[in-house]
C-alpha cells in the first residue's frame, strides 16, 4: 500500500523525520537563553551558515579522504584514526567555527557569555539538519531512528562545548586580553575536534570494545552536555 501514497506526502514524512530532532534540541537550547533571547533573522541566518558549512565540507573532505587513501592502506589500524580526527573532525568543527566566527564575532547582539552556546548550536543544527536530510533522503526512514538519537545530539554536544569556549575567547578579547582570547578559541576548535573525532572513530571501527566505548562516550557526553548548559544558563552574564 506504501507506493499508493502520494510522493508529496512521503517526501514531508522523510522531512519532518529529518528535521524535527533538530528543531527540538534547537527549541530545548532557544528556551535556556533567559537573559535576553537572539534575534529569529540572526538565528535563521546561523543555521544558514551552518549548511554553508556543510557544503564546503563536502568539498575539503572529499580532498582529505582522496589524500589518505593514497597515503594510508585502508587496512592500517591508523587509518579510521586519522579518517575520524584529522579529516572528518577537523573539517567539520573548522567550518563549523569558521561560519560561526565570521557571523557573530563582532555582532552587538553578542553580549552574553551564553549566547556562544546558542550561536554554535544554530550553527551546528544547520549542519546537522542538511546532513540529516541526505542521509533520510539516501538510506531511508530507518537511519532517521537512529541519527536522531545519536548524530543529531552528537553535533549540538560538540556545539555546546564549542560555544562555551567562544563566549570566553569574546569576554577575553573585550577585557583586552588578546592571548586568553586566542586560547580559548583554539580551545573551542581543538576540544570540538577531539569529541567529533572520538564519537566517529569508535563508530567506525565496529569491534566489541569501539562499540562499548561509543556507548560510554555518548552517554557521558550527553549527561555533560545537559548539565553544562544548565549552568551556564543559570549563570549567565555580560561579556562586557
Amino acid at each position: 500500500m506504501f507506493f499508493l501514497i502520494p510522493l508529496r506526502i512521503i517526501t514531508m514524512i522523510y522531512l519532518l523525520a529529518a528535521l524535527l530532532p533538530g528543531f527540538f534540541l534547537l527549541r530545548y537550547i532557544y528556551s535556556k537563553d533567559h537573559m535576553e533571547k537572539e534575534n529569529p533573522l540572526l538565528l535563521g541566518s546561523l543555521l544558514l551558515q551552518g549548511v554553508w558549512a556543510a557544503f564546503v565540507s563536502i568539498i575539503f573532505e572529499w580532498v582529505g579522504e582522496s589524500i589518505l587513501d593514497v597515503s594510508l592502506s585502508q587496512e592500517s589500524p591508523y587509518y579510521v584514526l586519522i579518517l575520524a580526527f584529522l579529516v572528518v573532525g577537523a573539517v567539520e568543527e573548522g567550518t563549523k567555527f569558521f561560519f560561526l566566527k565570521r557571523k557573530t564575532w563582532n555582532i552587538p547582539d553578542f553580549n552574553y557569555t551564553f549566547d556562544g552556546i546558542v550561536y554554535a548550536v544554530f550553527v551546528s543544527m544547520g549542519f546537522a539538519l542538511f546532513e540529516n536530510i541526505k542521509y533520510v533522503f539516501g538510506y531511508g526512514l530507518p537511519v532517521a531512528f537512529s541519527r536522531a538519537f545519536l548524530a543529531v545530539p552528537a553535533h549540538m554536544g560538540f556545539a555546546v562545548f564549542m560555544g562555551y569556549f567562544f563566549s570566553r575567547a569574546k569576554r577575553a578579547e573585550n577585557r583586552g586580553n588578546r592571548i586568553g582570547s586566542v586560547c580559548n578559541q583554539i580551545a573551542a576548535y581543538v576540544i570540538a575536534v577531539l569529541l567529533h573525532g572520538f564519537y566517529d572513530s569508535t563508530a567506525m571501527k565496529g569491534t566489541s570494545l569501539s562499540t562499548l566505548l561509543f556507548i560510554v562516550f555518548v552517554v557521558a557526553m550527553y549527561l555533560i552536555v545537559i548539565n553544562l548548559v544548565k549552568k551556564e544558563s543559570k549563570k549567565d552574564s555580560c561579556i562586557y
